[in-house]
């Protein structure tokens, strides 16, 4: 939670990112990554408090849990996608295709793929029901098909994974033809930086999220019930691995902007250490009626923001 809290405020709060449509988006992916590991967070309180996560007692709980959960997992991917592709047209020479993408398309992109996965995910979970000794899972034998020839290995799968490498790609190349236009060189060192970072995260989704897809679909064609003790054992282990990997996924993409990116680094520290910190004095002093004076304590250097 503590990284894509870092990413949301980084985003938002320095002027260099508003409007960049690519910022938008990673700011968004990250709400639903948020939203994601909340829903985790709820779950396991309700393991702790009674047991099990009470899929196998309310039906209604089991297609609400499973359909949150798509929802989520699906936007995060294909917004990363349409991360890839702003950073494709924002970054092409020619300049109608520039001026193809506007952070109000951005909103509407967003709201429109938000309605389109709430959809598919609340007619999709219609076909989970409790099912005895093996839980929540889906009952009906073409909505199995689906999910296993084209939900888990392609809509979920190689789709967005292809998708936003192929944009990705495209823009890093249009990336390295900046220096031969006439662009401010603050505007070059924002399009380098946001096609990294949008490089980072859809190689962090093709490694660390593949692998969940993967035992999804095997797992959906292969139900183990507890009483098949080894072979339960050895499908617990490999969930527990997978689901590591599908959390770090969506957990560590602001840590590891700040490891291969310098500058999202400081960008970072300088939110939290100007802009954050200075508010929350700001107003714990105001709640103690303590007169304080901002203008005369930092210099004017301090509050430019890092490039």
């Amino acid at each position: 939670m503590i990284g894509n809290t870092l990413n949301i405020l980084t985003f938002t709060q320095l002027k260099l990112f508003q409007n960049n449509r690519s910022a938008f988006y990673l700011t968004v992916e990250s709400i639903s990554n948020l939203l994601n590991q909340l829903l985790f967070i709820a779950i396991n309180i309700l393991i702790s408090l009674y047991g099990d996560d009470a899929t196998e007692k309310s039906l209604i709980w089991c297609r609400f849990r499973y359909a949150a959960a798509q929802v989520l997992v699906l936007f995060t991917s294909y917004t990363l996608c349409l991360a890839a592709g702003d950073q494709f047209f924002s970054t092409n020479y020619q300049l109608n295709l520039r001026n193809l993408c506007t952070i109000r398309l951005a909103r509407w992109l967003s709201g429109i793929f938000v309605c389109i996965w709430l959809i598919h995910s609340i007619v999709f979970t219609t076909s989970f029901n409790i099912q005895p000794s093996i839980g929540c899972t889906i009952s009906d034998p073409i909505w199995l098909r689906y999910s296993t020839y084209f939900f888990y290995p392609v809509l979920i799968g190689l789709l967005p994974i292809c998708i936003a490498s192929l944009f990705n790609i495209l823009a890093f190349r249009n990336v390295r033809r900046i220096v031969r236009r006439q662009l401010p060189i603050a505007r070059r060192r924002l399009d380098q930086q946001m096609t990294a970072l949008v490089l980072i995260r859809v190689v962090m989704l093709a490694v660390l999220f593949s692998p969940y897809a993967i035992f999804r679909t095997y797992s959906l064609n292969t139900p183990t019930a507890q009483g098949q003790s080894l072979q339960y054992a050895v499908t617990r282990l490999i969930q527990a691995i997978v689901l590591s990997l599908y959390w770090l996924n969506i957990s560590l993409s602001c840590f590891v902007f700040m490891i291969l990116s310098p500058r999202y680094r400081r960008q970072v520290v300088f939110t939290l250490k100007k802009r954050c910190w200075r508010r929350l004095k700001s107003r714990c002093l105001m709640k103690t009626n303590q007169v304080t004076s901002e203008n005369s304590n930092p210099s004017n250097i301090s509050n430019i923001e890092p490039e």
